[in-house]
């Protein structure tokens, strides 16, 4: 029997980034009992979990950071995990995709929030998998996301719904209707250098950028001056 605390809950898989900030919200505007979830795995911008424990902090949801830092020699073959990597620029493309896919990484974080929902008898996990990614992740595409609900059914006595609510959108949709929610993305993070200020140039950077455009407005974020004037090119 779910308790007070748990009864309607939700497992946000929340990584302080705009899309899982965006599903966060809107779980929290459907009712739901949110209880967002974090992983440290050794990304180099590991900053984003600073944001996402602000925000967490700032909305009264429960929040915890999960240490996954000890499977990092597992996933290091990414840019995105191994520093002594140069960091691809430019848009994502097929030269580049691959030095910025972590090995099994929606897999493994979707097990142990799946995990976590089952141990506080939640009903559900909810990620931000959006229609811009997949041509680009397999694990953000369709197939994966019915597939690991296939698996979260075999694998536990209760069912755990996997809700991914921007499956078939894109970053300009999610952004669209974040704004329209009145979110302020000033608090997220996007950037894959992890550094003080946005670089402006990394493909997440670049996506995220675009996305502003389209929808007519300028991203809050503070970018670095080495790239102001490429990383505001795109937007009005």
């Amino acid at each position: 029997m779910p308790t007070p605390s748990t009864a309607n809950a939700t497992v946000v898989i929340y990584s302080g980034g705009m899309d899982s900030f965006t599903v966060l919200h809107r779980a929290l505007r459907e009712g739901r009992n949110v209880h967002a979830l974090s992983f440290d795995y050794g990304q180099r911008h590991v900053r984003e979990l600073d944001t996402a424990q602000r925000v967490c902090h700032a909305l009264d949801v429960p929040h915890q950071v999960v240490d996954i830092r000890a499977i990092h020699g597992l996933i290091d073959s990414s840019a995105l995990t191994d520093a002594a990597q140069a960091m691809p620029h430019g848009d994502y493309a097929s030269d580049n995709l691959a030095s910025t896919a972590v090995p099994n990484r929606n897999m493994i974080l979707l097990s142990l929030a799946i995990a976590k929902a089952v141990n506080i008898g939640a009903d559900r996990v909810d990620y931000g998998a959006h229609g811009g990614d997949h041509v680009l992740y397999p694990d953000c595409r369709p197939a994966f996301v019915d597939a690991m609900r296939h698996a979260a059914g075999l694998a536990n006595l209760e069912p755990v719904e996997i809700h991914v609510p921007y499956l078939h959108a894109t970053k300009a949709d999610i952004l669209r209707d974040g704004l329209a929610m009145g979110l302020d993305y000033a608090d997220t993070w996007t950037c894959y250098e992890g550094g003080e200020q946005a670089c402006g140039q990394c493909a997440s950077c670049r996506e995220r950028l675009e996305a502003f455009a389209d929808n007519g407005m300028t991203d809050p974020l503070d970018y670095s001056p080495r790239h102001a004037e490429t990383a505001h090119a795109n937007t009005p």
